[in-house]
């Protein structure tokens, strides 16, 4: 069906399923951050149920390595703040793909003189 539109419209198509496949990368990395995130402040929150002078160790790697109260806790702190700055980063780019493909699919319809009886596009998937 594609070979019957015209240039332009071959073109927008093509870049709405870009946007798509950008949408859906996003989506996953939002995911999988505010899992670590949750993670994150679920061992920042066990942290306070610890004594200051308990011996601890964080993972290397592979490797345990002893480390104290005070580095355990700003190292998560730390990790916190930046996933929570990595999460706003994800959710503004989400933003900007879900705005840039309405207006991609607006531009497609006039293209094809208001959206002559549904057509191929289906929306970001979700995204």
């Amino acid at each position: 069906m594609q070979g019957n539109l015209p240039p332009e419209a071959q073109e927008t198509i093509e870049e709405l399923q870009d946007l798509q496949e950008t949408a859906q990368t996003v989506a996953v990395q939002k995911q999988e951050t505010e899992s670590s995130l949750t993670d994150a402040e679920n061992a920042l929150e066990e942290l306070e149920n610890v004594d200051d002078d308990t011996q601890m160790y964080r993972q290397v790697g592979e490797l345990l390595v002893e480390t104290d109260f005070d580095d355990a806790k700003a190292d998560l702190e730390g990790k916190v703040d930046s996933l929570e700055i990595r999460l706003e980063t994800l959710e503004k780019q989400e933003d900007r793909v879900q705005s840039q493909f309405e207006q991609l699919q607006g531009d497609l319809e006039d293209l094809l003189g208001g959206g002559m009886g549904g057509g191929p596009m289906g929306g970001p998937g979700g995204a």
